[in-house]
């Protein structure tokens, strides 16, 4: 249990966080949200030990294993599982200890080793890492590259198996799918339902966060304020509160009316006195509860395309990819990748054959596909950025292409303010026209001459976004846009994509985005581009599919490879038959007694959670609160047991 009491904390002179009392329950998984800079981070610090609260305590349980994603990676040479394998920090030093003893020869100490690597699970470490590697994209030949090796998005990846590695009863995630594809984001999700620890996690993905959590914690104003649920349930819950504000207010205003006129006309006689005295001290009494403010102030739009043609762009027969002269830059996509269908000759390299691509005005493409497969090759060859390597790209004469890339962001230029980006590329458009345009996008008053350096990267993302709705484009080529927005600007670019002319061809990880605004979707992978046939649910179950399906050849191969034994006799076989339907049916009935073991959980945990969830539970007595914290922790271990237990069971019925 991990409780702040009367907590609070600032950066600088600002106040983040005051007055936060919280108990957080071992195993919950919470979702800790609110706009940049509310102190989503800074908490975490706190609960890190990096940063001392400025008024109140926050309390610990001793002996907490915490994990959390580094921030840094050291250019070392040390092969990327090794390096995976040292986040579990004891087995590393375990392994470090067997290599001295051995290395001196002191059999003794090597006993000891060996038996504590047994303990720490260590002999089957290594395979381990290699399913979270391969889960989050890093193909089987990259495990053992050196670490230097990989570019600093692949190093996050590194980073974050390295933190899944660690034994952790605590684990803290800040913003893990930013540098994730599709594909290891719905990895990283039903890890983390397995995982039996304590989660906390800040996220500005709402389908990862329904898909996770159990709790959501909102930061606002200073204050936070803890919801029972997914982020869906958090929204709910949130939109009902504000109603009922909103209500209380207008009753209280109008109770404020009558009972000010009655002051106001009878105050001065004295029959009425006493009662107008009662009014007056009736009135100061009032609470004052708040009006309620949008939460979502800020929207934005792409206008309306000078020009609309029909066929905008086409790809025909195209190998996409780099040549000697293509542009570098480091995020060109040859990553390591176990979908990526890399071909190198003198000087090329090729990431995608034979596309044949078409664009008609008012389409809204998704693309899916693991990082590195070619996503963004494919994008930048729609732009112009990158030359087909053979076939043709065929464009529209009035084709007004807006692309954001990965990049955008970090290429605005430092030292310089919004107004004077959008004057270089304007330079005969009048001050006050840019000025308007600019408070538009929340850019308003000296903002607009404020220098990028200062802005957040979310500010930074949405000067970006201005700019190339200034050149009112009618197709949209937009790489990751979402990767510094937080979940109110993500919203309000979901709102103005929906509500564009033009036509679309999106990449991003946030299925909300994709969801919304896209009309149908292409897998890039394997070294291809082709419609994929369903939406994103049936992109997940398509993902499951595959992966069991490679589970299943593995298995066959292996069983394949093994030395032929001699054929059974038909007394054998009827014995064999016999018994393997009597272990279907053993396995059966355990797996109904099971699915109404974890029915009978889930039933006891919705109670848990709803009075964990009521705040008189922590008027009353502390053993009983740790009861219910203790029994909730139980319940939830078991129901994970029991849930591992149904899998393989239902794997073996279905074989």
């Amino acid at each position: 249990m991990i409780a702040f009491r009367h907590f609070a904390l600032r950066r600088g002179s600002r106040l983040l966080l005051s007055d936060i009392d919280l108990v957080i329950q071992s195993g919950w998984r919470l979702g800790v949200i609110g706009r940049n800079g509310c102190g989503k981070s800074s908490l975490f610090a706190a609960l890190q030990g990096k940063v001392e609260a400025d008024a109140g305590d926050l309390d610990l349980p001793a002996k907490l294993r915490m994990a959390s994603v580094a921030q840094e990676t050291p250019a070392l040479p040390d092969p990327a599982i090794e390096y995976v394998m040292g986040g579990d920090e004891e087995l590393a030093a375990a392994l470090r200890d067997e290599l001295d003893a051995q290395a001196r020869g002191d059999t003794e100490a090597m006993a000891r080793a060996h038996h504590r690597i047994e303990e720490l699970h260590g002999y089957d470490a290594r395979a381990r890492a290699g399913r979270l590697l391969h889960g989050l994209g890093f193909a089987a030949d990259t495990h053992d590259t050196p670490v230097k090796e990989f570019s600093g998005g692949w190093r996050v990846r590194l980073n974050l198996a390295r933190a899944l590695m660690a034994p952790s009863d605590l684990l803290l995630l800040d913003e893990p799918t930013n540098h994730l594809d599709l594909d290891a984001v719905l990895w990283l999700e039903e890890w983390l339902r397995r995982y039996q620890g304590t989660l906390l996690v800040i996220s500005h993905d709402r389908e990862f966060l329904d898909g996770v959590i159990s709790h959501t914690l909102h930061l606002s104003d200073g204050k936070a304020k803890l919801y029972t649920g997914n982020y869906s349930a958090f929204e709910r819950q949130r939109a009902e509160q504000l109603r009922q504000q909103q209500i209380a207010h207008e009753r209280e205003q109008a109770e404020r009316a009558h009972l000010q006129s009655f002051v106001d006309r009878f105050k001065a006689k004295a029959s009425k006195a006493k009662q107008a005295q009662s009014r007056v001290k009736r009135l100061e009494k009032l609470a004052g509860t708040e009006a309620v403010r949008a939460d979502r102030p800020f929207r934005f739009q792409f206008a309306v395309p000078d020009r609309l043609p029909d066929s905008m762009l086409q790809l025909e027969e195209v190998d996409a990819g780099y040549s000697a002269t293509s542009p570098t830059d480091e995020f060109r996509e040859v990553a390591p990748s176990a979908e990526a269908s890399v071909q190198e000759g003198e000087g090329v390299t090729t990431i995608l054959h034979q596309v044949r691509f078409r664009l008609e005005a008012g389409e809204r493409i998704g693309l899916l596909g693991p990082n590195g497969a070619g996503k963004s090759t494919l994008v930048k060859t729609l732009v112009g950025e990158l030359s087909p390597l053979a076939g043709e790209r065929k464009a529209h004469k009035d084709l007004k292409i807006g692309y954001f890339a990965q990049h955008t962001v970090e290429s605005l230029r430092e030292g310089a303010s919004p107004f004077d980006h959008l004057q270089d590329k304007a330079p005969g458009v009048g001050a006050q026209v840019i000025r308007d345009f600019l408070g538009t996008w929340n850019f308003a008053g000296d903002r607009a001459f404020e220098s990028v350096d200062g802005f957040s990267g979310g500010e930074r993302a949405r000067l970006a976004l201005a700019l190339i709705a200034w050149d009112k484009p009618n197709l949209l080529l937009l790489d990751e846009p979402t990767n510094h927005l937080d979940l109110d600007m993500r919203e309000a670019l979901a709102d103005a994509l929906a509500e564009f002319d033009g036509a679309l061809v999106l990449v991003s990880h946030d299925r909300h985005l994709l969801g919304l605004v896209c009309d149908s979707f292409w897998r890039v992978a394997d070294g291809v581009a082709e419609p994929f046939d369903g939406d994103l649910d049936d992109y997940a179950r398509w993902l499951r599919n595959r992966s069991s399906a490679a589970k299943k050849n593995k298995n066959k191969e292996e069983a394949e490879a093994k030395p032929v034994v001699r054929e059974e006799s038909p007394e054998e076989r009827r014995r064999r038959a016999a018994a393997q339907r009597e272990n279907e049916k053993t396995a059966r009935q355990r797996v109904k007694k099971i699915e109404t073991r974890v029915a009978s959980i889930e039933g006891e945990l919705a109670a848990l959670d709803a009075k964990l969830a009521d705040p008189e539970t922590y008027n009353g007595p502390t053993a009983e609160m740790m009861r219910l914290g203790q029994r909730q922790t139980e319940l939830r271990k078991e129901k994970e047991t029991l849930e591992g237990e149904w899998l393989e069971l239902y794997e073996q019925l279905e074989a």
